[in-house]
């Protein structure tokens, strides 16, 4: 299993990049987003990589955090959903943006990621409701993939890894719920509702806005 590719990055396609480490060249699938958050070509480069195995086809999935890695790795596992359409989910919405839409029930959001339509929409969040919170609560302990140690001649500065204060603050604040006793779905939510009404709070803030979405209503 390759995990990890880090290398220089030679040249990028619509769809793809390729990736030379140490003379090998990796040609490596990515989301639109991934893409866009890619250096030049000519500089270093490092993706957390998922590698498909089938009978007559071998192909590398590039990410730039384990968390999203992760979440297509989950997305794969509903049905209907292949790499091509966890791509998509993942361009259009972000790691962040499909915990939220999987937390709150929010089947449209993932509609928009082309190729997906509403049905599938609507699996997707009912199979990886139940699922999402551990995918979820990686976000705070997880930094962006780095490698500028394979780079032998002319390195160009790795790329850094990017503080992620609002994925730290959902990771504690549900860490928190789980403590307190609160299911992590009913956790997942509550907090998903509270960071989509202030992307900003911290992990405090984001508690005690949960703990009140939580409480009995009457």
């Amino acid at each position: 299993m390759i995990g990890k590719i880090a290398g220089r990055l030679e040249y990028r396609s619509t769809d793809h990049v390729l990736i030379d480490v140490r003379g090998v060249g990796y040609l490596v699938y990515v989301s639109e987003r991934v893409m866009a958050s890619l250096p030049r070509n000519g500089e270093a480069v490092a993706l957390y990589t998922d590698l498909l195995v089938r009978e007559d086809l071998m192909q590398l999935f590039g990410f730039t955090t384990l968390v999203e890695k992760e979440w297509h790795r989950l997305l794969m596992s509903v049905q209907g959903i292949g790499a091509k359409a966890s791509l998509a989910i993942l361009g259009a919405l972000g790691a962040d943006g499909v915990s939220r839409a999987i937390a709150l029930g929010d089947w449209n959001a993932v509609a928009k990621a082309k190729g997906v339509g509403p049905k599938t929409a609507q699996r997707v969040i009912i199979e990886l409701k139940d699922k999402a919170p551990g995918i979820m609560a990686l976000g705070g302990s997880v930094t962006a993939a780095t490698g500028d140690e394979v780079i032998e001649a002319d390195p160009a500065p790795a790329p850094r890894a990017t503080p992620q204060p609002a994925s730290t603050a959902q990771a504690d604040a549900m860490s928190a719920l789980a403590n307190l006793g609160y299911a992590p779905g009913d956790a997942a939510s509550a907090v998903a509702q509270a960071l989509g009404a202030d992307p900003q709070a911290d992990a405090g803030a984001l508690i005690r806005a949960a703990l009140k979405l939580l409480a009995p209503k009457g």
